[in-house]
């Protein structure tokens, strides 16, 4: 039985950055080829001014990885090796660039080539069309999701896929098109999760926040294709009505019709460490819930006993993407406080990391030693400001390291 949230759900301070560490960060963009480049002294300026006020004082440790020019990154995901792949969808403004890329040597590379990452070859289901969000599976390799989505235009048929490559051998080694009635006119599948304990050969979590007002979570059986939307009906999956958030200083009610702020049905995925609970969260909403993926990977299981089955974990703020580390603690990107938040498996949640700079934290994912995580400041986009891009390249990937030093006492 679905049960209300019985747990105290505790806020604890974050451990207070280095002052002089924060000064010495390094500021930089990004030009053309990837290269980082020192950043001009007014923006440097201005980043440090606005560090030390209200809500946005930095906590935590915080590096920058990277930096980029348009097109903003999305999703993330690091080989245990360190090879950093990077997603760029096209959904909310189209470009020429790679949509998947392994960040290089300071550079962008079209991943695994460059002809898969072409627009004008080829079928849109042997090509990577808006590569959103991705993950590691348990033996290193690299699952995406594809939303087959390109600004200002209908998702064209096989656009939308699973696609799995071996970095080991940079071959794709699965390529699953979601396909009616699992895939929806104005689906919008967002991010996944890759649980290899069921199926022959895995089972993939899929995200469809939606695009319109139809959300749901889709399972798919990696060794057949068989796949199934789930939960489409439940509040667990559903944007909450009359919900309210405060973006940049802004109170910003929900409106599907005419959206002021990114909006959607379920959106965050992660995994318990040991695969066998799977966590979601819609994207307007703060709850987090989750459903054991012995039951969620059946394919017998009907939506009654699917309901009864999912468990609401307690609040965790406005989120977007979701991680977790290999002590099954999950990370969470506060896109209301600038911040990444990390969640016990008591559900005691804590500040990890918060800067100024943290403008809508996307994609996240995590190493033995570190959080990663993409900046994409989507908040800002055209589309939910009265047609003007309040955007502010460069948009950062940055990393904290997952031990830190006990909270001062």
């Amino acid at each position: 039985m679905q049960r209300e949230d019985t747990k105290r759900v505790e806020i604890r301070r974050g451990i207070p950055i280095d002052r002089r560490r924060f000064l010495q960060t390094s500021l930089s963009f990004t030009s053309a080829s990837g290269m980082l480049l020192p950043m001009s002294g007014a923006y440097a300026a201005g980043a440090i001014a606005s560090a030390v006020s209200g809500d946005s004082i930095p906590f935590g440790q915080f590096e920058t990885v990277a930096q980029f020019r348009d097109p903003g990154p999305s999703g993330v995901a690091v080989t245990p090796d360190g090879r950093v792949f990077l997603g760029f969808p096209r959904h909310a403004e189209n470009h020429s660039k790679a949509s998947l890329a392994e960040f290089r040597d300071g550079k962008l590379i079209a991943y695994p080539n460059a002809a898969m990452n072409a627009l004008a070859e080829g079928k849109p289901a042997e090509r990577l069309i808006s590569v959103h969000g991705m993950t590691l599976d348990s033996l290193g390799r690299l699952w995406l999701i594809d939303d087959g989505k390109i600004a200002g235009e209908p998702i064209a048929k096989g656009a939308a896929k699973i696609v799995g490559i071996d970095p080991s051998t940079n071959q794709v080694i699965a390529n699953i098109v979601l396909t009616p009635p699992t895939m929806l006119t104005e689906s919008h599948m967002n991010d996944l999760r890759i649980d290899l304990t069921h199926g022959e050969a895995g089972i993939a979590y899929v995200s469809d926040s939606s695009f319109g007002i139809k959300p749901a979570l889709v399972v798919v059986d990696i060794a057949t294709g068989n796949q199934r939307r789930v939960l489409a009906q439940h509040p667990s999956t559903q944007p909450q009505q009359g919900f309210l958030a405060i973006l940049d200083g802004k109170a910003l009610r929900y409106d599907p019709i005419h959206p002021t702020f990114p909006t959607g049905g379920v959106d965050g995925l992660t995994l318990s460490a040991d695969s066998k609970r799977l966590y979601y969260a819609p994207l307007t909403s703060r709850r987090l819930y989750s459903i054991a993926t012995d039951l969620i990977s059946d394919f017998s299981a009907g939506e009654e006993a699917l309901a009864a089955g999912v468990v609401d974990e307690g609040e965790k703020g406005l989120s977007d993407g979701l991680a977790t580390d290999r002590e099954n603690r999950i990370y969470i990107t506060a896109v209301e406080h600038n911040a990444i938040l990390r969640r016990d498996p008591r559900g005691s949640v804590e500040i990890f990391a918060r800067d100024p700079r943290i403008v809508w934290p996307d994609g996240i994912c995590t190493t033995d030693t570190h959080v990663y995580c993409t900046l994409g400041q989507w908040n800002r986009l055209a589309s939910f400001n009265n047609g003007k891009d309040l955007r502010q390249p460069p948009y950062l990937l940055i990393r904290m390291p997952i031990a830190t030093p006990p909270e001062p006492r």
